[in-house]
């Protein structure tokens, strides 16, 4: 049993760190700077992604992502907090022999700083995110090279995240999803972008990881 978990979210809420970070990088550019319930949409999409189309486009993009990540890396990672009944929902998981990896388009170096600081990383056997130079910030790509790296049956696998993202990079992989309702997707783009299933709390995760990892076909052999 395999459960892959985006963490913008699905474990944690981040929206007051990253749509204030945002909202510093647009200050400093020199742009209008929306409320902040104007960015959540922000929340979820690859960070390039998001600032190309804030933007239109334009040739400020890198560096509205370097000022984003230097108000983000010192202040703006802690501006957030945990789902309630997330900590119990991954040790139920565990306690039933789950093998549990964060699969997120953050960077790497962020997303553990955060499980860290909230003590939930000692229940991921691994922690992955996107690279500084943009690589596997695109959830397809980041898949990929979990199972590259993991070698584990896809069948035997689901994903769990809150974005279209998370289900088309888990498609691509042939990776179920399970979309949750409580962060900033909707229930429509979940439904649209063919989440196996939406699920309102997180105890309820339980029961559909169970059925969709639950792979009627063997395992596929690990590559020598």
């Amino acid at each position: 049993m395999i459960a892959l978990f985006d963490l913008d979210g699905t474990l944690t809420d981040p929206k007051t760190g990253i749509t204030r970070s945002v909202q510093y990088a647009l200050e400093r550019l020199g742009r209008p700077v929306p409320e902040a319930d104007a960015l959540t949409w922000m929340i979820g999409p690859p960070l390039i992604a998001g600032f190309t189309e804030l933007l239109g486009g334009t040739h400020e993009v890198q560096e509205a992502v370097r000022l984003y990540r230097e108000r983000y890396s010192d202040v703006g990672l802690f501006e957030n907090e945990v789902y309630a009944g997330i900590p119990a929902l991954l040790q139920d998981l565990q306690e039933k022999g789950a093998h549990l990896y964060v699969a997120t388009s953050k960077l790497h170096v962020f997303a553990r700083r955060i499980l860290e600081h909230f003590g939930l990383s000692g229940s991921f056997v691994e922690i992955y995110g996107s690279e500084l130079d943009n690589r596997n910030a695109d959830k397809r790509d980041l898949i990929r090279h979990i199972l590259e790296q993991e070698r584990f049956d896809p069948t035997r696998a689901v994903m769990i995240g809150d974005r279209k993202h998370d289900a088309i990079g888990a498609k691509a992989n042939g990776i179920a999803t399970i979309g949750v309702t409580w962060g900033y997707g909707s229930r429509q783009e979940l439904l649209d972008a063919g989440t196996a299933c939406l699920v309102d709390d997180p105890q309820g995760l339980v029961a559909p990881i169970l059925t969709l990892t639950a792979a009627t076909t063997p395992p596929r052999a690990a590559a020598p």
